[in-house]
């Protein structure tokens, strides 16, 4: 038990660290421009798109699904050098403590003086590796979202609530199954999701929150 507890301590480690790298924040400097200082302030690939476009947006967007996916993973190529058993269930467990270590590294960066971005991108990473079927839905939930009300938030918490209705929804009408622990996690997710939102909720609330505009 105790060296159960230590693996998952080092792999929430591990994960953190992993997650702190914030690619919004070295891609803009790349620009001679501080993100911290531009725009919302939000270290994220969205302010990144808004200060400095389209192009180093969805690059940051791109490191930050990387970086979920390799701090999610990880431990799908080191429990290989691990004497542990290499059942589905320790994986899965490794895994998510990888994910949570690097959710709460790009929210709460260790070389940002725990600042970070609110932890979308790095969210539909790790769930590629956790919950792929249910990110897939909440991605093409994220698209028509996005499209039709042009705010990053609505489609970001859109996404994020679907992934436990897509673990309870599926099963009754599919062959998908998912276990308690896989639809409890994404209730979690789909919670801490809203929690990190929660400035843009009152910002929607208010008519204040922004909102990408078609340019003609």
């Amino acid at each position: 038990m105790d060296g159960a507890l230590i693996l998952l301590g080092v792999f929430a480690v591990l994960g953190y660290l992993i997650g702190s790298v914030n690619f919004a924040v070295l891609v803009a400097k790349k620009y001679g421009v501080d993100i911290l200082k531009e725009g919302s302030g939000n270290p994220g690939a969205t302010n990144v798109k808004r200060v400095l476009g389209k192009g180093p947006g969805n690059l940051v967007f791109g490191l930050d699904v990387l970086k979920g996916v390799v701090g999610t993973g990880l431990c799908h190529v080191l429990v290989k050098f691990i004497d542990v058993p290499n059942t589905a269930e320790i994986l899965f467990r490794l895994s998510v403590a990888g994910f949570v270590g690097t959710l709460l590294g790009h929210c709460f960066s260790c070389f940002l003086k725990f600042k970070g971005g609110k932890g979308v991108a790095s969210t539909i990473g790790g769930l590629l590796v956790l919950l792929p079927i249910p990110i897939l839905i909440g991605a093409i939930l994220w698209v028509t979202a996005f499209a039709l009300t042009r705010y990053v938030s609505v489609a970001s918490i859109l996404l994020g609530v679907s992934l436990p209705l897509s673990c309870w929804i599926l099963p009754l009408f599919t062959s998908f199954k998912f276990s308690p622990a896989e639809f409890w996690f994404a209730a979690a997710i789909a919670a801490f999701n809203v929690w990190t939102h929660r400035s843009n909720i009152a910002r929607l609330l208010n008519g204040t929150e922004n909102r990408f505009v078609k340019k003609a």
